[in-house]
């Protein structure tokens, strides 16, 4: 499968939903807004339109965005984009645009962090390229 590798900078819509699938795996799930800004023809700044986008992520990395991020923080989010279409109730067809994160921090432009470093998936990723997935990715397909 071609996928569409995305980076997005923005602010968290909500507050990141820390749910388990039936075989226990942790995801976490929340929206991002991003809005670009541009200076207008007199200089001064405008923003333009907001793009939302769903966004989720998985096992650890799911754990530690519900703990570390809240509603409005400013996020960098690095992931796969896919596009999904369904029917809605009134009969109209929608499609929305969904971000699988391979990784989500905080910005530093407005806000510090201190880091703490968990054991486990950093070893299992070091080691092999392919086993990224086994280790900290989406579940396999």
């Amino acid at each position: 499968m071609n996928e569409t590798q995305i980076t997005i900078t923005g602010n968290l819509v909500d507050a990141p939903e820390l749910r388990y699938t039936q075989g226990g795996q942790p995801v976490a799930g929340c929206r991002v807004a991003s809005t670009p800004r541009y200076q207008d023809r007199a200089g001064q700044w405008q923003d333009g339109d907001a793009l939302f986008l769903s966004v989720t992520a998985w096992r650890q990395l799911a754990e530690h965005v519900a703990e570390s991020l809240a509603k409005g923080s400013r996020v960098i989010i690095t992931g796969r984009l896919r596009q999904r279409s369904y029917e809605a109730q009134d009969g109209s067809k929608r499609t929305v645009y969904e971000v699988t994160a391979d990784d989500i921090a905080p910005s530093l432009r407005t806000a510090t962090v201190k880091v703490t470093r968990t054991s486990g998936t950093i070893a299992a990723a070091a080691g092999d390229p392919g086993s990224r997935d086994q280790a900290d990715g989406e579940p396999p397909s």
